[in-house]
């Protein structure tokens, strides 16, 4: 993603790359796709720090740069070059609410261990990602809450041991066996999703998790945006080798012009789509004050422009690029479902938009001041 990576980073990437190129190859990703992940392979991962990066060293974490949300986007790049399963965003989120909200400690360690694997369960069966309106009520009572309502959907619901719920009264931590969940289906083939049922669930009051909404929303839909720079960028690249290596009349497809002008268009929005990923990474991994709105800008191009791309790369593979054999559609499926689950392009650009409207806004006071 950048070229100023630290040695250190470049020997976590190389790891990060030969773990999942040797565990999960593409073959594996498609053996799995009734079953999502196995938990003793993300245990290792979790063995290889991929959820200790944004806990801080005194709490049983440690990043490798010391910009542990930055090392993280390395982990959701590699993954997403190889449509890999498991819980890397949902997991990551949840612990980002933990450490800032504080406390929680044996759930902390538990997480980052791999023992336990917990979902952020935010989305709303209607009005889909609205953190901000939160359907699940939440009644306090003598020795606790009581929480009530639907959320969908949520991922990995169906191997999660641990939600983490928003409600009207905040957010809380929900044990997988209290809740009902109902599998949904969904396009992409190792991402599952699921109905979460709180039907009058009791929780204790340490169960409530006093914890930034709006910087789990960045770091949710950070994370998913590198994941999908990742799988773009893994398609661009076989999409290049195999115009070279695909002839039609004696000459290879890469020599004839208006596909050197395709390929140059995808290169330069897929550059794009790094720049604005890492911008956005380092506001927010910086809490700079302009971090919502690289986040938002991020959402909108890339989940606008990976789709499109790998779109192009289908269609210059010709027909063998809509057979169930090849992988490209297991590329379009994860940028497809990804393009959605935090925000459409059309919602971030009214998010971005509101965002420098209110910016405006407080420049022209100051200015009347």
């Amino acid at each position: 993603m950048d070229f100023d990576l630290t040695p250190d980073q470049k020997l976590f990437r190389a790891t990060t790359k030969k773990f999942l190129d040797t565990e999960v190859p593409l073959s594996t990703v498609r053996e799995w796709a009734s079953e999502g992940f196995r938990r003793d392979w993300w245990t290792r991962g979790a063995e290889l720090g991929w959820t200790a990066l944004l806990v801080p060293e005194d709490q049983g974490g440690g990043s490798v740069s010391d910009a542990g949300l930055l090392d993280l986007l390395i982990v959701a790049e590699e993954m997403g070059r190889m449509v890999s399963p498991g819980p890397l965003g949902p997991v990551n989120t949840v612990i980002a609410a933990l450490v800032e909200a504080g406390g929680h400690a044996e759930t902390l360690e538990a997480l980052v261990s791999g023992e336990t694997v917990a979902t952020w369960a935010v989305h709303e069966p209607v009005s889909g990602f609205n953190p901000s309106a939160p359907g699940v009520t939440a009644v306090e009572t003598a020795d606790g809450w009581t929480l009530n309502g639907v959320k969908n959907p949520v991922e990995t619901a169906d191997q999660a041991d641990l939600f983490l719920v928003t409600a009207d009264a905040g957010q809380f931590l929900v044990p997988a066996a209290d809740v009902r969940v109902e599998p949904v289906k969904s396009l992409d083939l190792v991402r599952r999703f699921g109905t979460v049922h709180l039907d009058d669930v009791h929780v204790p009051a340490s169960a409530l998790v006093s914890a930034s909404v709006e910087r789990q929303c960045l770091i949710a839909s950070l994370l998913q945006s590198a994941e999908t720079a990742g799988a773009v960028d893994r398609v661009f690249e076989f999409t290049v080798a195999w115009a070279f290596d695909r002839y039609s009349f004696g000459r290879p497809l890469a020599s004839y012009q208006a596909l050197k002008h395709r390929f140059a268009d995808m290169k330069t929005w897929l550059e794009a789509i790094h720049g604005i990923v890492s911008a956005a990474g380092r506001a927010v991994q910086d809490r700079a004050p302009n971090a919502a709105e690289l986040v938002a800008a991020a959402g909108s191009y890339v989940g606008t422009k990976s789709v499109e791309i790998i779109q192009d790369c289908v269609q210059i593979h010709g027909g063998i690029g809509v057979t169930w054999e090849h992988d490209l559609h297991l590329y379009l499926r994860r940028a497809t479902v990804n393009r959605a689950l935090y925000g459409t392009p059309e919602e971030h650009r009214r998010t971005l938009a509101r965002l420098v409207i209110g910016q405006q806004g407080v420049i022209a006071k100051g200015k009347a001041a």
